[in-house]
Protein backbone atom coordinates (compact mmCIF):
# COMPACT_ATOMS: atom_id res chain seq x y z
CA UNK A 1 0.00 0.00 0.00
CA UNK A 2 1.51 3.03 -0.93
CA UNK A 3 1.02 6.36 0.56
CA UNK A 4 2.29 9.99 -0.46
CA UNK A 5 1.90 13.69 1.42
CA UNK A 6 2.28 16.27 -0.84
CA UNK A 7 2.78 19.36 1.90
CA UNK A 8 4.55 17.71 4.81
CA UNK A 9 7.15 20.63 5.69
CA UNK A 10 4.77 22.41 7.33
CA UNK A 11 3.51 20.17 9.47
CA UNK A 12 6.94 18.21 10.10
CA UNK A 13 9.93 20.27 9.04
CA UNK A 14 12.66 18.14 10.47
CA UNK A 15 11.42 17.74 14.11
CA UNK A 16 8.64 15.24 14.18
CA UNK A 17 8.85 11.65 12.99
CA UNK A 18 6.67 9.88 9.99
CA UNK A 19 7.12 6.78 11.76
CA UNK A 20 3.60 6.25 12.20
CA UNK A 21 2.96 6.81 8.73
CA UNK A 22 6.04 4.03 7.21
CA UNK A 23 4.59 1.19 9.52
CA UNK A 24 1.37 1.22 7.48
CA UNK A 25 2.85 1.25 3.75
CA UNK A 26 4.90 2.73 1.39
CA UNK A 27 5.43 6.26 2.20
CA UNK A 28 6.75 9.09 0.09
CA UNK A 29 6.93 12.65 1.54
CA UNK A 30 7.31 16.00 -0.58
CA UNK A 31 7.88 18.84 1.61
CA UNK A 32 6.03 20.99 -1.57
CA UNK A 33 3.73 20.31 -4.44
CA UNK A 34 3.56 23.09 -6.92
CA UNK A 35 -0.38 24.22 -7.46
CA UNK A 36 -0.34 22.23 -10.64
CA UNK A 37 -2.85 19.97 -11.15
CA UNK A 38 -0.61 18.02 -13.85
CA UNK A 39 2.50 17.66 -10.83
CA UNK A 40 0.34 17.25 -8.52
CA UNK A 41 -1.43 13.53 -10.42
CA UNK A 42 2.17 12.68 -11.21
CA UNK A 43 3.37 12.98 -7.74
CA UNK A 44 -0.05 10.95 -6.31
CA UNK A 45 1.29 8.36 -9.23
CA UNK A 46 -0.90 4.95 -8.08
CA UNK A 47 -0.88 5.55 -4.23
CA UNK A 48 -3.95 4.18 -1.99
CA UNK A 49 -3.86 7.18 0.41
CA UNK A 50 -3.34 10.73 0.02
CA UNK A 51 -2.11 13.29 2.80
CA UNK A 52 -2.16 16.96 1.66
CA UNK A 53 -2.06 20.15 4.00
CA UNK A 54 -2.57 23.29 1.50
CA UNK A 55 -2.22 21.96 -1.61
CA UNK A 56 -5.65 21.92 -3.52
CA UNK A 57 -7.13 18.63 -4.67
CA UNK A 58 -9.44 19.43 -7.40
CA UNK A 59 -12.79 17.37 -8.96
CA UNK A 60 -10.25 16.46 -12.14
CA UNK A 61 -7.17 15.12 -10.05
CA UNK A 62 -9.46 13.25 -7.97
CA UNK A 63 -11.25 11.70 -10.94
CA UNK A 64 -7.88 10.67 -12.36
CA UNK A 65 -6.11 9.27 -9.35
CA UNK A 66 -6.35 5.35 -10.22
CA UNK A 67 -6.02 3.63 -6.70
CA UNK A 68 -7.25 6.99 -4.75
CA UNK A 69 -9.16 5.63 -1.78
CA UNK A 70 -8.25 7.53 1.06
CA UNK A 71 -7.44 11.65 1.71
CA UNK A 72 -6.19 12.95 4.58
CA UNK A 73 -5.87 16.53 5.40
CA UNK A 74 -3.15 17.45 7.63
CA UNK A 75 -4.83 20.40 8.81
CA UNK A 76 -8.68 21.35 10.38
CA UNK A 77 -9.68 23.66 7.33
CA UNK A 78 -10.70 21.24 4.14
CA UNK A 79 -11.75 23.68 1.65
CA UNK A 80 -8.56 22.46 -0.52
CA UNK A 81 -10.25 19.57 -1.18
CA UNK A 82 -13.37 18.82 -3.61
CA UNK A 83 -14.91 16.63 -0.91
CA UNK A 84 -17.91 15.97 -3.09
CA UNK A 85 -15.69 14.77 -5.78
CA UNK A 86 -14.33 12.67 -2.97
CA UNK A 87 -17.43 11.62 -2.33
CA UNK A 88 -18.73 10.55 -5.39
CA UNK A 89 -15.88 8.33 -6.23
CA UNK A 90 -16.70 7.04 -2.14
CA UNK A 91 -13.12 8.49 -1.24
CA UNK A 92 -13.85 9.70 2.64
CA UNK A 93 -11.69 12.84 3.46
CA UNK A 94 -10.68 13.20 7.17
CA UNK A 95 -9.29 16.41 8.91
CA UNK A 96 -7.93 17.03 12.09
CA UNK A 97 -10.38 18.87 14.27
CA UNK A 98 -8.65 19.30 17.72
CA UNK A 99 -5.09 19.48 17.85
CA UNK A 100 -4.31 22.98 18.36
CA UNK A 101 -6.75 24.36 20.69
CA UNK A 102 -4.73 25.20 23.65
CA UNK A 103 -2.26 26.52 21.30
CA UNK A 104 -3.94 29.04 19.15
CA UNK A 105 -5.80 30.21 22.35
CA UNK A 106 -2.75 30.70 23.87
CA UNK A 107 -1.69 32.98 20.61
CA UNK A 108 -4.74 35.37 20.41
CA UNK A 109 -3.93 36.23 24.41
CA UNK A 110 0.10 36.69 23.02
CA UNK A 111 -1.25 38.86 19.69
CA UNK A 112 -3.33 41.04 22.50
CA UNK A 113 -0.66 41.12 25.44
CA UNK A 114 2.47 41.97 22.48
CA UNK A 115 -0.36 45.06 21.65
CA UNK A 116 -0.76 46.02 25.52
CA UNK A 117 3.30 46.31 26.20
CA UNK A 118 4.81 46.08 22.93
CA UNK A 119 7.66 43.39 24.75
CA UNK A 120 9.48 43.05 21.55
CA UNK A 121 10.18 46.38 20.67
CA UNK A 122 10.95 47.76 23.93
CA UNK A 123 13.40 43.86 24.40
CA UNK A 124 15.28 45.69 20.91
CA UNK A 125 15.32 49.03 22.40
CA UNK A 126 16.95 47.71 25.57
CA UNK A 127 19.46 46.11 22.93
CA UNK A 128 19.89 48.59 21.11
CA UNK A 129 21.39 50.69 24.47
CA UNK A 130 18.29 52.97 24.36
CA UNK A 131 18.30 51.81 28.43
CA UNK A 132 22.07 51.91 29.13
CA UNK A 133 21.52 55.95 27.77
CA UNK A 134 18.23 56.79 29.60
CA UNK A 135 18.14 59.87 32.33
CA UNK A 136 15.44 57.81 33.67
CA UNK A 137 15.68 54.64 35.41
CA UNK A 138 12.33 53.52 32.40
CA UNK A 139 10.90 54.55 29.46
CA UNK A 140 8.09 53.39 27.28
CA UNK A 141 7.37 54.20 23.25
CA UNK A 142 4.02 53.10 23.60
CA UNK A 143 0.92 53.18 25.50
CA UNK A 144 0.95 50.36 28.13
CA UNK A 145 -2.39 48.79 28.71
CA UNK A 146 -3.62 46.92 31.63
CA UNK A 147 -6.74 44.51 30.47
CA UNK A 148 -8.33 43.48 34.07
CA UNK A 149 -11.57 45.10 33.65
CA UNK A 150 -11.87 45.48 29.94
CA UNK A 151 -14.28 43.33 28.38
CA UNK A 152 -13.13 40.54 25.95
CA UNK A 153 -16.03 39.93 23.01
CA UNK A 154 -15.48 36.74 21.55
CA UNK A 155 -17.09 35.67 18.34
CA UNK A 156 -17.34 31.78 18.04
CA UNK A 157 -17.56 30.22 21.46
CA UNK A 158 -16.27 26.95 20.47
CA UNK A 159 -13.44 24.85 22.30
CA UNK A 160 -10.49 27.76 20.58
CA UNK A 161 -13.23 30.42 21.58
CA UNK A 162 -13.28 28.93 25.29
CA UNK A 163 -10.00 28.29 25.82
CA UNK A 164 -9.12 32.40 24.80
CA UNK A 165 -12.18 33.17 27.24
CA UNK A 166 -10.39 31.40 30.08
CA UNK A 167 -7.13 32.85 29.92
CA UNK A 168 -8.68 36.69 29.07
CA UNK A 169 -10.94 35.76 32.40
CA UNK A 170 -7.53 34.83 34.32
CA UNK A 171 -6.21 38.35 33.32
CA UNK A 172 -9.25 39.83 35.03
CA UNK A 173 -11.08 40.54 32.02
CA UNK A 174 -14.70 40.23 31.63
CA UNK A 175 -15.57 38.09 28.79
CA UNK A 176 -18.97 37.95 26.68
CA UNK A 177 -19.30 35.60 23.59
CA UNK A 178 -21.36 35.02 20.68
CA UNK A 179 -22.45 31.76 19.24
CA UNK A 180 -25.20 29.99 17.35
CA UNK A 181 -25.00 27.19 19.52
CA UNK A 182 -24.82 28.14 23.34
CA UNK A 183 -23.51 25.50 25.51
CA UNK A 184 -22.90 24.71 29.11
CA UNK A 185 -19.35 24.82 29.06
CA UNK A 186 -19.37 28.47 27.44
CA UNK A 187 -21.81 30.02 30.06
CA UNK A 188 -19.06 29.05 33.21
CA UNK A 189 -16.79 31.20 30.95
CA UNK A 190 -18.83 34.03 29.30
CA UNK A 191 -22.01 35.68 29.06
CA UNK A 192 -23.78 34.94 25.88
CA UNK A 193 -24.41 38.03 24.39
CA UNK A 194 -26.35 39.10 20.80
CA UNK A 195 -23.40 40.03 17.88
CA UNK A 196 -24.56 43.73 18.15
CA UNK A 197 -24.03 43.84 22.13
CA UNK A 198 -20.58 42.33 20.98
CA UNK A 199 -19.48 44.63 18.49
CA UNK A 200 -20.90 47.54 20.78
CA UNK A 201 -19.61 46.53 24.18
CA UNK A 202 -16.52 45.29 23.25
CA UNK A 203 -12.73 46.90 24.35
CA UNK A 204 -11.33 43.91 22.73
CA UNK A 205 -12.88 41.65 19.79
CA UNK A 206 -11.33 38.12 19.30
CA UNK A 207 -12.59 36.05 16.23
CA UNK A 208 -12.75 32.36 16.82
CA UNK A 209 -15.78 31.10 14.29
CA UNK A 210 -15.22 29.41 10.65
CA UNK A 211 -15.48 30.62 7.69
CA UNK A 212 -18.96 30.66 5.98
CA UNK A 213 -20.67 32.73 3.46
CA UNK A 214 -22.35 34.11 5.99
CA UNK A 215 -19.17 34.94 8.67
CA UNK A 216 -16.94 36.12 5.12
CA UNK A 217 -16.42 39.76 5.70
CA UNK A 218 -18.40 40.13 9.10
CA UNK A 219 -15.99 42.64 10.66
CA UNK A 220 -16.09 45.34 7.89
CA UNK A 221 -16.70 49.03 7.90
CA UNK A 222 -20.37 48.89 8.80
CA UNK A 223 -19.33 46.89 11.94
CA UNK A 224 -16.73 48.83 12.48
CA UNK A 225 -19.04 51.63 13.22
CA UNK A 226 -20.83 50.11 15.52
CA UNK A 227 -17.59 49.19 17.91
CA UNK A 228 -16.00 51.43 20.51
CA UNK A 229 -13.80 54.18 19.79
CA UNK A 230 -10.13 52.36 20.29
CA UNK A 231 -11.55 48.86 19.91
CA UNK A 232 -8.77 46.31 19.75
CA UNK A 233 -9.23 43.22 16.79
CA UNK A 234 -7.80 39.86 17.18
CA UNK A 235 -8.34 37.24 14.06
CA UNK A 236 -6.36 33.97 14.27
CA UNK A 237 -9.36 32.07 13.13
CA UNK A 238 -9.85 32.78 8.75
CA UNK A 239 -8.30 35.66 7.13
CA UNK A 240 -11.71 36.46 4.84
CA UNK A 241 -13.39 37.32 8.06
CA UNK A 242 -12.01 40.41 7.91
CA UNK A 243 -12.46 43.35 4.79
CA UNK A 244 -8.82 43.98 5.41
CA UNK A 245 -9.48 47.73 3.50
CA UNK A 246 -11.86 48.36 5.74
CA UNK A 247 -9.36 47.06 8.88
CA UNK A 248 -6.80 49.49 7.39
CA UNK A 249 -8.87 52.32 6.64
CA UNK A 250 -10.43 51.91 10.68
CA UNK A 251 -6.80 51.46 12.06
CA UNK A 252 -5.24 54.61 10.20
CA UNK A 253 -8.46 56.66 12.03
CA UNK A 254 -7.72 55.69 15.02
CA UNK A 255 -11.22 53.85 15.44
CA UNK A 256 -9.60 50.50 15.68
CA UNK A 257 -6.54 51.12 18.08
CA UNK A 258 -5.04 48.13 17.18
CA UNK A 259 -5.26 44.93 15.09
CA UNK A 260 -3.30 41.50 16.38
CA UNK A 261 -3.57 38.72 13.19
CA UNK A 262 -2.00 35.60 12.26
CA UNK A 263 -4.28 35.06 9.25
CA UNK A 264 -5.07 37.41 6.05
CA UNK A 265 -7.14 36.71 2.90
CA UNK A 266 -4.23 35.35 1.06
CA UNK A 267 -1.71 33.58 2.01
CA UNK A 268 1.48 33.61 2.04
CA UNK A 269 0.58 37.64 2.55
CA UNK A 270 0.80 39.69 -0.67
CA UNK A 271 3.03 42.98 -0.69
CA UNK A 272 0.20 45.09 -1.86
CA UNK A 273 -2.10 43.85 1.23
CA UNK A 274 -3.58 46.90 2.95
CA UNK A 275 -2.51 45.92 6.29
CA UNK A 276 1.18 45.94 5.63
CA UNK A 277 0.84 49.55 6.03
CA UNK A 278 -1.84 50.23 8.53
CA UNK A 279 -0.81 51.88 11.35
CA UNK A 280 -0.30 49.58 14.60
CA UNK A 281 -1.26 46.38 13.05
CA UNK A 282 0.50 43.14 14.13
CA UNK A 283 0.69 40.45 11.48
CA UNK A 284 2.49 36.63 11.94
CA UNK A 285 2.96 33.85 9.32
CA UNK A 286 -0.37 31.80 10.25
CA UNK A 287 1.30 30.42 12.73
CA UNK A 288 -1.06 29.68 15.83
CA UNK A 289 -1.07 25.78 15.11
CA UNK A 290 2.47 25.39 15.04
CA UNK A 291 3.85 24.46 18.79
CA UNK A 292 6.04 21.32 18.41
CA UNK A 293 3.66 20.11 20.79
CA UNK A 294 0.16 20.78 18.98
CA UNK A 295 1.75 19.34 15.61
CA UNK A 296 2.60 15.97 17.74
CA UNK A 297 -0.95 15.44 18.40
CA UNK A 298 -1.62 16.47 14.51
CA UNK A 299 0.58 13.44 13.19
CA UNK A 300 -1.35 11.19 16.02
CA UNK A 301 -4.31 11.93 14.73
CA UNK A 302 -3.20 11.90 11.36
CA UNK A 303 -1.60 8.03 11.87
CA UNK A 304 -5.13 7.66 13.80
CA UNK A 305 -7.50 8.54 10.73
CA UNK A 306 -5.58 6.13 8.24
CA UNK A 307 -5.25 3.61 10.95
CA UNK A 308 -9.15 3.39 11.30
CA UNK A 309 -10.39 3.76 7.87
CA UNK A 310 -7.89 0.48 7.11
CA UNK A 311 -9.57 -1.28 10.05
CA UNK A 312 -12.80 -0.37 8.83
CA UNK A 313 -13.80 2.46 11.31
CA UNK A 314 -13.23 5.68 9.59
CA UNK A 315 -12.92 8.95 11.56
CA UNK A 316 -12.83 12.42 11.65
CA UNK A 317 -14.62 12.25 7.70
CA UNK A 318 -15.85 15.41 6.50
CA UNK A 319 -17.61 14.08 3.51
CA UNK A 320 -20.10 11.51 4.58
Amino acid sequence: MKIVILDGYTENPGDLSWAGLEALGELTVYDRTPFDEAEILKRIGDADYLYTNKTPLSRAVIEKAPNLKFIGVLATGYNVVDVAAAKDRGIPVTNIPTYGTAAVGQFAIALLLEICHHVGHHSQAVHEGRWESNPDFCFWDYPLIELAGKTMGIIGFGRIGQVTGKIAKALGMKVIAYDNYPSDAGKEIADYVSLDEVLTTSDVISLHCPLFPETQGMINKDSIAKMKDGVIILNNSRGPLIVEQDLADALNSGKVYAAGLDVVSTEPIKGDNPLLSAKNCFITPHISWAPKESRQRLMDIAVDNLKQFIAGNPVNVVNK
